[in-house]
C-alpha cells in the first residue's frame, strides 16, 4: 500500500468545495490507494519547475496536485483545484528540503524569481533600515534561510512587507524571520522554532543535505520530519475519516511547538499553556491527555485523570474532540470530561448522602437578596458592591470569620472600607449566608469551596486523591475557589499533577486569581503560543487592535500581551456596517446571511451571529426567517465545523447565540451584531464609578474582552453591525462600510 501524506493547506481548502466534488475526491483517492499501481493514477506534466509535481483527475472540472518521487512508494497530497488552477499552481511550484528542519518545504518559483529584482529595483544601492541587519548572514543560514530567499531577506525594511511576502516564502522560512522581526534572538528561533521542528521529526532517518531537491532517504521520511505541515495517512480508512471531517485536521496538525508541550515526557511540577484565540491550547491539552492516558499502567483505574473546563457546553466539545483522538477505548476511560461546577457538586453531594442539592443559578436573584439583605439591615452599599465583595474577597479568599476579614486584602477592589465599614458588610454576609443554610441552598462559588475543603480533609487524613492528572482549559474564567478544588483534587508535589490552558485575554467573568497564591507554580514550566490557526490575519489583526494597549494580567504576577500574535494565513478584511435604525441593521444582516450562503456557498451551520442579549438574537432569528433562511436563537450553540451535536431542529441552521454561548466555538462566517452604544457595554454589566472606579475599569475590561472573543470564532469572514451609534469599543478599529 502507498504511503500518502496530506498537505494541511489541502484540508483547509478540500472544506471550502462543495460536497459534490469533496465526495469526488474521496472516491479517486480510495481508488488510488487500493490500487496496486498507483503511480499510472498520476499525469505528468511538460515544463515543470519540479518533475514529481504530477496531477491526477478528480472529474471532468478539478484536479488533484500530488507531489511523487519518480522511484518509490510515496506520495504527498498538495492541492485539488480547478483544472486550469492546478495545472498552472503545478507548473509553478518547486518541493524543497530545508537545510535546518530537513523537512519538506513548498517555493512558488516563479513569483520569486521576479521577487528578487523587483525588490532590488525598488530599493536601489541599499535599504534605509534593513529590518534584519541585526542578524547576520551565518545565522540565518543555520536557522534554515536558503540562498535564494537569504537576498529577499536582507532587502526587507518592514514587517508590513514581510507579511504581504507570507504567501510567497516558503512556510518554515517566513516563520524563522517572523520571529527574529518580532523581536526574538537568533538562539530563541533556534530553540522555538528550528528545534521543536527536529524534535518533532526525530522518529525519522536524518540524511537530506542542505537544499538538496530531493532527500536521500526518501520521500515518506522528509514528510515525517515536516509535523506541523504534513500529516502521513495509516489506510484508507483515515483518509476517508479526515476527508468527511476536514476541520478537525487539528487532531493530526500539530504545529512543532505545540506537539513540542503535549508530548514532552514529564513536567516536573504544573505545567501552563497561553496564547491568544485560534492558537490551540485546547489542541495542546488534549493531546496532553491523550500523552498521559497512554503513560499509565495498564491496571490504571478508569477516570484518573480529569480534563474539565467552566461551562457544560465547553466540556461537551471537549469529550467530542477527546473521543476523535483517542481511539484506544481502555486508555480513554482513564480520562474524565467533566466541567468543575458539576464536579464540586458531585462532591458535594457525596458528602452529605443525598443526591439532592438546591443551588442559585440565577444572578438575578443572588443580587436581589442582596439588595433585600442591605435594605433591612440599613446599609448604605448597592446590591451589585455586596456580591462582589462577597465572590471577589470574602469567598475568593475562603474567609470564615469577621476576623479575618478585618485583616484580608482587598487589592483590586477600588473603594476603600475602613473598620467600622467592613464590619457593616460583614453583618451583610453573615445575613446572607445564614438565609441560604437555611433554605439549604448554595451558590456555584460556595459548592466548589466547600468541595475543596472536603477533598483536603480527606487528603489530609491519607486519602488517595481524585486524580493522578488534572487539566484545565479556559483556566482564564476560573474563580479562586475552583482554583482551590482543583488543587485538592490531585496530589501536590507531583510531576504532571495540572496542566492549565487559558488566554487571559479572553476573561470575560471578572474572576482574578494569582496561581502562586493557589500554590500551583509554573514558573519555568509555562509556554506560550503565537500563532493562530483559526482566523486569517485580516480578522486577528483586527480583532487584536480592540485590545491595543490594555493592561492583561497573566495570572502569575506578571502581564500578558498580543504584540506577537499572529495568523498563519490571509484571506478578506472584515466588513462593518452602520445603520440609522434596528429594523435597517436587521435587513442589512439578513443581506450579508443570504450572500454567504448563495454566492459563497457556505452552510447555513457553519455560520454564526453573536449577539450580546437574547432579545436581540430573536429579532436577529425572525428577521432570517423572514429572508427565507433557516435560523435557530440556541442557549447551546453547536455547529458543522466543531463537529458538536446540536439540540433537535437545529441541524442546518445558522446559529444565533449570546456572546457568552459562542465562546469556545468557531465559525466558518461569523456576524456579531447590535455593537451599538448601550448594549456593548452593557449599561447593567458595569459596576458605577462612582460605587467602584476600580470595578468599573475591570467590568470595562470584560465588556471589550467579551467582544474581542466574539470576533475571533471567525474563521473565514468577520461581519460587525450596530445601529444608531457605534459601540465606543469600535473606536479603536477602522471601520468601513458593508
Amino acid at each position: 500500500m502507498p504511503t500518502l501524506g496530506l498537505h494541511k493547506d489541502f484540508l483547509r481548502e478540500f472544506a471550502q468545495l462543495e460536497k459534490k466534488v469533496r465526495t469526488k475526491v474521496a472516491d479517486a483517492f480510495d481508488k488510488f490507494e487500493h490500487s496496486s499501481a498507483t503511480g499510472q493514477h498520476l499525469e505528468k506534466l511538460n515544463h515543470a519547475r519540479d518533475a514529481r509535481l504530477k496531477t491526477i483527475r478528480i472529474d471532468r472540472f478539478y484536479r488533484g496536485v500530488v507531489l511523487a518521487p519518480e522511484d518509490g512508494d510515496s506520495f504527498l497530497l498538495l492541492k485539488v483545484l480547478p483544472h486550469d488552477d492546478a495545472i498552472d499552481w503545478a507548473l509553478k511550484h518547486r518541493a524543497t528540503v530545508n537545510a535546518a528542519t530537513e523537512g519538506i518545504e513548498l517555493r512558488n518559483d516563479i513569483a520569486l524569481e521576479q521577487l528578487g529584482p523587483g525588490l532590488a529595483r525598488a530599493t536601489g544601492d541599499g535599504v534605509a533600515r534593513p529590518l534584519f541587519a541585526h542578524v547576520s548572514d551565518s545565522d540565518l543560514t543555520r536557522l534554515g534561510i536558503d540562498a535564494q530567499i537569504l537576498p529577499i531577506a536582507r532587502r526587507l525594511d518592514s514587517e508590513e512587507l514581510l507579511d504581504a511576502l507570507r504567501p510567497i516564502l516558503p512556510e518554515h522560512q517566513h516563520d524563522v524571520l517572523f520571529g527574529l522581526a518580532a523581536g526574538m534572538s537568533a538562539e530563541d528561533v533556534w530553540r522555538e522554532i528550528v528545534q521543536t521542528q527536529l524534535a518533532a521529526g526525530s522518529g525519522s532517518t536524518a540524511g537530506a543535505g542542505a537544499g538538496d531537491d530531493s532527500p536521500k532517504d526518501g520521500l515518506t521520511a522528509a514528510m515525517a520530519r515536516a509535523r506541523g505541515r504534513i500529516t502521513l495517512v495509516s489506510g484508507p480508512a483515515e483518509l476517508m475519516e479526515l476527508l468527511e471531517r476536514p476541520f478537525d485536521a487539528w487532531r493530526v496538525f500539530l504545529h512543532p511547538s505545540q506537539h513540542r508541550i503535549a508530548y514532552r515526557p514529564s513536567f516536573s511540577g504544573p505545567a501552563r499553556v497561553t496564547g491568544g484565540p485560534g492558537t490551540g491550547k485546547t489542541v495542546v491539552a488534549l493531546h496532553r491527555a491523550a500523552h498521559l492516558a497512554a503513560a499509565l499502567p495498564d491496571d490504571t483505574p478508569d477516570d484518573s485523570i480529569l480534563l474539565t473546563t467552566f461551562t457544560r457546553d465547553l466540556a461537551a466539545e471537549l469529550q467530542r474532540s477527546l473521543n476523535l483522538l483517542m481511539t484506544d477505548p481502555e486508555q480513554r476511560r482513564r480520562v474524565r470530561v467533566v466541567n468543575i461546577d458539576a464536579l464540586a457538586a458531585e462532591i458535594l453531594r457525596g458528602s452529605r448522602g443525598t443526591r439532592r442539592l438546591s443551588i442559585l443559578t440565577d444572578q438575578r436573584a443572588v443580587t436581589a437578596r442582596w439588595g433585600r439583605i442591605a435594605r433591612r439591615l440599613g446599609l448604605g452599599h448597592s446590591a451589585e458592591f455586596l456580591d462582589q465583595e462577597w465572590r471577589h474577597v470574602v469567598l475568593a479568599q475562603s474567609i470564615g470569620t469577621a476576623e479575618e476579614y478585618l485583616r484580608a486584602s482587598r487589592a483590586g477592589r477600588g473603594t476603600a472600607l475602613g473598620p467600622l465599614k467592613r464590619a457593616e458588610v460583614w453583618r451583610a454576609v453573615t445575613a446572607f449566608t445564614e438565609e441560604l443554610r437555611a433554605a439549604d441552598t448554595w451558590t456555584f462559588h460556595q459548592v466548589c469551596d466547600e468541595a475543596a475543603r472536603i477533598l483536603d480533609a480527606r487528603g489530609t487524613d491519607g486519602g488517595r486523591r481524585l486524580f493522578r492528572h488534572v487539566l484545565v482549559d479556559e483556566a482564564q474564567d476560573l474563580h479562586p475557589a475552583q482554583w482551590r478544588l482543583l488543587r485538592a483534587a490531585t496530589e501536590p508535589g507531583r510531576p504532571d499533577d495540572l496542566f492549565i490552558a487559558g488566554d487571559p485575554h479572553q476573561r470575560i467573568y471578572g474572576n482574578k486569581v494569582s496561581l502562586r497564591g493557589m500554590g500551583i507554580a509554573v514558573t519555568g514550566r509555562s509556554h506560550r503560543l503565537r500563532i493562530n490557526y483559526r482566523s486569517t490575519h485580516e480578522i486577528v489583526a483586527w480583532a487584536t487592535a480592540l485590545l491595543a494597549g490594555e493592561a492583561v494580567d497573566d495570572m502569575d504576577g506578571g502581564a500578558d500581551r498580543l504584540g506577537d500574535y499572529r495568523s498563519a494565513f490571509h484571506g478578506s478584511r472584515p466588513v462593518t456596517s452602520g445603520h440609522p435604525t434596528k429594523a435597517a441593521e436587521l435587513d442589512a444582516l439578513a443581506q450579508q446571511v443570504s450572500q454567504w450562503l448563495t454566492v459563497s456557498a457556505i452552510p447555513a451551520d457553519q455560520i454564526g451571529i453573536a449577539v450580546r442579549f437574547v432579545q436581540f438574537g430573536r429579532d436577529v432569528a425572525a428577521a432570517l426567517t423572514r429572508a427565507g433562511i433557516p435560523a435557530a436563537v440556541t442557549g447551546a450553540v453547536t455547529d458543522a465545523v466543531t463537529g458538536a451535536s446540536s439540540p433537535a431542529g437545529e441541524e442546518g441552521c445558522v446559529r444565533i447565540g449570546t456572546m457568552h454561548r459562542l465562546k469556545g466555538l468557531e465559525f466558518r462566517c461569523m456576524a456579531v451584531a447590535g455593537v451599538s452604544e448601550g448594549v456593548v457595554p452593557m449599561r447593567n454589566a458595569l459596576t458605577p464609578v462612582e460605587v467602584d472606579a476600580q470595578q468599573h475599569r475591570e467590568d470595562l475590561l470584560g465588556e471589550l474582552s467579551l467582544l474581542f472573543v466574539a470576533c475571533t470564532r471567525a474563521r473565514e469572514a468577520l461581519y460587525v453591525s450596530w445601529h444608531g451609534e457605534p459601540s465606543p469599543f469600535l473606536r479603536r478599529v477602522e471601520l468601513g462600510s458593508a
